[in-house]
Formats: structure tokens, C-alpha cells, sequence
């Protein structure tokens, strides 16, 4: 049976609208594919303090959290299982500084669909994009 991580990731959101967007390095599993940052939920953490705790190690930045999941996804790779649960935050304290990824852009909600997403990160950029797109209707 494959092993099951439940991973939580941080979407930022700056004053122009833009989305916080890390790339996996090559020597991170799912290598130089995009994603939202974040990391895995430790036993005994619940989803918030995990992510204050992933981002202050990856980002070097403290953070709110929003109170709720904003897409929350299970998606299967060849040697493991991932729920994948996305949360939106602001930050605080600290600029993003990329410890793990190779890079990190803002980008447009508009021109996510342009970067090759990790396959669990794509259900909460598609509604990302959606969200944007229903707001100016």
C-alpha cells in the first residue's frame, strides 16, 4: 500500500493581486514543477499551526491563516498518496525567501495556467482562476 501524507500549502495573495507561486527544485520529489509552498502535517499538529510552522522553515516569514480550507484535494503519484489541503494567508512579518525552491514569482491568477503545476496543486489553481473569473462577472 502506498504511503498517505497530509500535506498543507500557503496561498498568498499580494496588494496586486498576485499569487505567491514556488518552484520545486531538482532534488525535491516531483521535481521543477510549480506549486504553492507548504509541507507536510507532523502527528499531533492541526493544519494551521503546520503551515505557520512550514512557512516560517521555507519562507522565513510569519503568517496569518484564513480559519478554513480553501481546496482540499487527494491526488495519487506513483509512490504515494497526498491530501493536499490549500489554505489562504497573508504575511505578517518577513519577505518570502526561497530556502527550498529553485525560485519564487508572483503571478496574475490570470497567467497561472502558464506554469506546469504539480498534479495536486492544479484543482486549487483552477479555482483560483475561477474565483477571479466569477468575481468579475
Amino acid at each position: 500500500m502506498k504511503k498517505q501524507v497530509k500535506v498543507v500549502a500557503a496561498i498568498f495573495e499580494n496588494e496586486k493581486e498576485e499569487i505567491l507561486c514556488a518552484l520545486r527544485s531538482p532534488d525535491m520529489s516531483i521535481p521543477n514543477m510549480w506549486e504553492f509552498p507548504g509541507g507536510k502535517v507532523e502527528k499531533g499538529e492541526d493544519l494551521f499551526t503546520a503551515l505557520k510552522r512550514e512557512i516560517d522553515e521555507e519562507l522565513q516569514c510569519k503568517i496569518e491563516t484564513d480559519t478554513s480550507v480553501f481546496n482540499d484535494t487527494t491526488h495519487e503519484y506513483e509512490t504515494f498518496i497526498i491530501n493536499l489541503l490549500s489554505i489562504k494567508c497573508r504575511i505578517i512579518a518577513g519577505t518570502p525567501t526561497s530556502n527550498e525552491h529553485s525560485k519564487l514569482i508572483w503571478l496574475k491568477r490570470d497567467n497561472l495556467s502558464s506554469l506546469q503545476w504539480a498534479p495536486a496543486d492544479i484543482p486549487a489553481v483552477e479555482q483560483l482562476i475561477h474565483e477571479k473569473n466569477s468575481l468579475l462577472k
